[in-house]
């Protein structure tokens, strides 16, 4: 008869696989938007005047989720500021501002090849000024744009670190706008649409149209458009609360 002999159970081998570069490259980013998103306690004060740079704010589950540029709600309500949101660069000329902007543009595409390069990413850097900022749009990286979407989250963790080697560079605060295969042009537009809607509610009735809360980015788009067709808008309510109310015609 045949002794029972113990279970001996399988040693497990190791795990020996080895990130990508691109996984450690898109690990990174998101560290960095993990370090903004801790910064969202501060909203309230960045909607007082003290900006929060990119940091995402929750929406509904059928809602996008895209990066925000606290600089960028404008109220038209209010009146306009005569320098940048941190104060500076207030008796600059024009051509020293253009000078500016293209030497931030200049820094950040630098800043970005050479990422794009240590984690073996394909990628074409456009730059631009687009009226008080520098404009950075990465083109033709599809693993970028598949990271990225759907919310926007790899493209805001890079504006933000884009913006940091500026102001290492220079010593002075970004406010540089960065953009991956255009994502957030194309957000742009379907909220213009959503704002178009709005506006013809406002002008067919007579009671001021609430819309869904947004971040200071696609409040401002709203305020755009809201202009351009003549009626008056304002954002109400605190944090993540805040929206835009558009009013109709008086």
């Amino acid at each position: 008869m045949t002794e029972n002999q113990p279970e001996i159970a399988p040693e497990t081998a190791p795990d020996t696989t080895e990130e990508t570069p691109q996984e450690v490259a898109a690990e990174s980013a998101l560290d960095a938007r993990e370090l903004s998103a801790a910064r969202e306690a501060g909203a309230e004060t960045a909607e007082a005047g003290a900006p929060e740079e990119g940091r995402l704010v929750e929406a509904d589950a059928d809602e996008e989720q895209v990066p925000l540029d606290e600089d960028d709600d404008e109220d038209p309500s209010q009146p306009a500021a005569a320098t940048d949101a941190d104060g500076e660069h207030a008796a600059e000329s024009r051509e020293d501002r253009l000078k500016r902007l293209e030497e931030e543009g200049d820094i950040a595409a630098d800043y970005l090849e050479e990422l794009l390069d240590i984690a073996d990413l394909d990628g074409d850097i456009d730059i631009d000024v687009d009226g008080d900022r520098a404009s950075v749009e990465i083109r033709g990286s599809e693993q970028l744009s598949r990271l990225n979407k759907p919310k926007g989250e790899l493209m805001d963790a890079l504006q933000e670190l884009s913006r940091l080697a500026v102001q290492t560079r220079t010593g002075n605060r970004s406010r540089l706008m960065l953009d991956i295969d255009g994502f957030r042009a194309e957000h742009r537009s379907n909220l213009e649409d959503l704002a178009a809607q709005a506006v013809a509610e406002a002008k067919s009735g007579s009671e001021p149209v609430p819309m869904r809360p947004m971040n200071p980015f696609e409040r401002k788009v709203v305020h755009d458009v809201a202009k351009r067709e003549g009626l008056r808008s304002e954002s109400e309510g605190e944090g993540k609360g805040r929206h835009v109310v558009i009013f109709p015609a008086s």
